[in-house]
């Protein structure tokens, strides 16, 4: 692999802007009053973490990361140390986390290359209350994904256009709820 082509390197600087730091940024906006914002599985802290530090300094602001990997998640906490930023790490799976967090009703929920909506709603679906939001990012095959997700969930879908990549979208999910037999559950 050439030097050039190596994640870091200095030709990569502007893609790696845009494909990860600002496609995160865009979350920001579409969610600007939340207070208290959940991240799925976010890795390197994507979208989360870049998050949690644009809103570095907004009163009672909270962030919580939820990472199954505990290298990952030491580098969060590294991170999160240097920007005090305002965020908790549950260094566990999603499902641990919905289980022990019973209370844990964030204004949004949020989620980037984690899994296919249908999985994702599922993860996501113990933490939304009356309120939650969900901001999903995703490719060029979100509408598909809401259509796969509708067969089992009922819920309100909002697609935004992705800033960032002209393939992408956010999905905002509103209203989540499990279908039953009544909604025409299979």
């Amino acid at each position: 692999m050439a030097e050039s082509d190596q994640p870091g390197a200095p030709s990569t600087l502007p893609e790696l802007w845009s494909r990860h730091f600002a496609d995160s940024a865009q979350l920001r906006s579409l969610a600007p009053d939340a207070r208290l914002w959940l991240d799925l599985g976010s890795g390197a802290g994507f979208p989360g973490l870049v998050v949690a530090i644009l809103q570095t300094g907004v009163p009672e602001f909270r962030m919580h990361l939820v990472e199954s990997n505990h290298k990952k998640c030491a580098f969060l906490a590294e991170v999160v140390r240097a920007a005090e930023a305002p965020v908790d790490i549950h260094a566990m799976r999603i499902e641990q986390v919905a289980e022990r967090a019973q209370s844990l009703r964030p204004d949004v929920v949020s989620a980037r290359a984690l899994a296919p909506l249908p999985r994702l709603l599922e993860l996501a679906a113990p933490f939304f209350g009356e309120g939650t939001r969900g901001l999903f990012l995703k490719g060029r095959e979100a509408q598909a994904e809401i259509e796969a997700a509708r067969l089992g969930w009922a819920f309100d879908a909002r697609l935004h256009a992705s800033l960032t990549a002209k393939d992408a979208a956010i999905v905002e999910v509103t209203g989540l709820r499990r279908k039953t037999l009544e909604d025409g559950a299979p």
